[in-house]
């Protein structure tokens, strides 16, 4: 008897074990992707739309808390933590779509969505209390050094430290390049060697040639890589990166869509709050100037460096080039001539042109990367380069 019931019991225990591993795709699928889980992940928009409430109706009462150090830190920090969590969402509704839809129109939805957070969010800014004619300008160049500098080079170097080398599609990246090499120079360095107009500035027909030019070659661009050259911005054909995770079943498009929408609408409510205690800490506190634009620039790039960092590290990196180079390409691209128009019809100054050390920083930046992406191949010394950059960056913030 007790052979036999050892003998029994064997069979029942691979049967046991069996068909759990089985089972999950199967039992766990219909409930990871029903509409209760899905709404279950998106608590934190309670926390954000309890946010915008409470600002809504006492929103004075909460910025006379500043007047305090420990007032004015506590609503620095909650309001940053809300909008960045809500930025998070938006990437994660963004990055849906992108599995969905595949290279290259999925980075590009990606690149769009936090692009348009940085536009919308630079506008209500302006458009509230006095004008700050340099935050476009803070804006624009702390993205390029950000993320040329601190982003790529932590993706290169953690990338590195894993693989070794890794590959990316050449083609795509001087595609790039291409076009974000001379946006930089006319958007950020020509305003301060024209003699037109006074300061960093550019003349009315200046601005119509910076901002047409501009978007002509932002759409061009958008032409090549989900047209004719899509084949540029997938990754080089045999590399490991190719290989993709099994497909589940795949929930529809319209809920990721709407979502995006919910999430970026709050954004940029909350962003014109947050610049309440900015401008108290740069004017009352007297912090640099560029704070206001570097704390915009950190709010929509650091969502993407995540997702950006994570695929370098899981031996992604065409993704990766995708995802900065687009977001760079993206900010200057859409964000110059939007911004050249709306300070036109609001009559706010805007000084374009970069002080002397920043200037240095943003050639030195540019010709880095051009190094970086003229092989094909990467590896950690690269990244290190990029993130020395990215310090020297933050020291000069604070001592030029």
């Amino acid at each position: 008897m007790t052979e036999q019931t050892g003998i029994s019991s064997t069979p029942r225990q691979e049967n046991t074990v069996t068909p759990p591993a089985g089972m999950p795709p199967a039992a766990s699928g219909p409930r990871g992707t029903g509409a209760g889980p899905r709404l279950a992940r998106e608590w934190f928009l309670v926390v954000t739309l309890a946010t915008v409430g409470m600002f809504v109706f006492a929103g004075p009462a909460l910025f006379a808390l500043q007047k305090h150090p420990l007032g004015l830190a506590f609503v620095l920090i909650w309001l940053f933590a809300v909008v960045m969590g809500t930025a998070m969402g938006v990437v994660r509704h963004a990055e849906a779509l992108a599995e969905r839809l595949g290279e290259p129109f999925g980075t590009l939805i990606l690149t769009l969505s936090i692009t348009g957070i940085e536009v919308l969010s630079i506008t209500a800014v302006m458009m509230h209390g006095e004008n700050n004619p340099d935050l476009v300008r803070d804006t624009l160049f702390s993205v390029v050094m950000i993320v040329l500098g601190g982003m790529i080079g932590a993706s290169l170097l953690f990338g590195g430290l894993r693989h070794r080398e890794q590959s990316f599609n050449l083609q795509g990246a001087n595609a790039y390049l291409g076009v974000i090499v001379p946006l930089a120079v006319f958007t950020l360095v020509l305003p301060d060697v024209t003699f037109a107009t006074e300061g960093p500035t550019l003349s009315t027909l200046q601005k119509v040639m910076v901002g047409l030019m501009a978007a002509a070659l932002f759409l061009i661009f958008l032409g090549i890589q989900t047209g004719r050259h899509r084949a540029f911005f997938t990754a080089p054909e045999g590399e490991p990166e190719e290989a993709h995770e099994e497909e589940e079943a795949r929930p529809p498009l319209l809920p990721h869509l709407l979502l995006l929408l919910v999430y970026m609408v709050p954004v940029v409510y909350l962003v014109e709050q947050l610049a309440h205690p900015v401008d108290y800490v740069i004017e009352g506190l007297h912090a640099p100037q560029a704070l206001g634009g570097v704390l915009m620039a950190i709010l929509v790039a650091t969502p993407e460096a995540i997702g950006g960092v994570k695929a370098a590290i899981a031996n992604r990196l065409q993704r990766s080039v995708n995802i900065f180079l687009g977001s760079v390409l993206a900010t200057i691209g859409l964000t110059v001539p939007i911004m050249l128009v709306v300070s036109g019809a609001l009559g706010l100054d805007l000084n374009l042109g970069l002080p002397p050390t920043q200037l240095v920083l943003l050639v030195t930046m540019l010709a880095v990367s051009i190094i970086t992406f003229s092989s094909g191949r990467t590896h950690l010394l690269q990244g290190a380069v990029h993130i020395l950059m990215f310090l020297a960056f933050v020291l000069l913030l604070f001592q030029s």
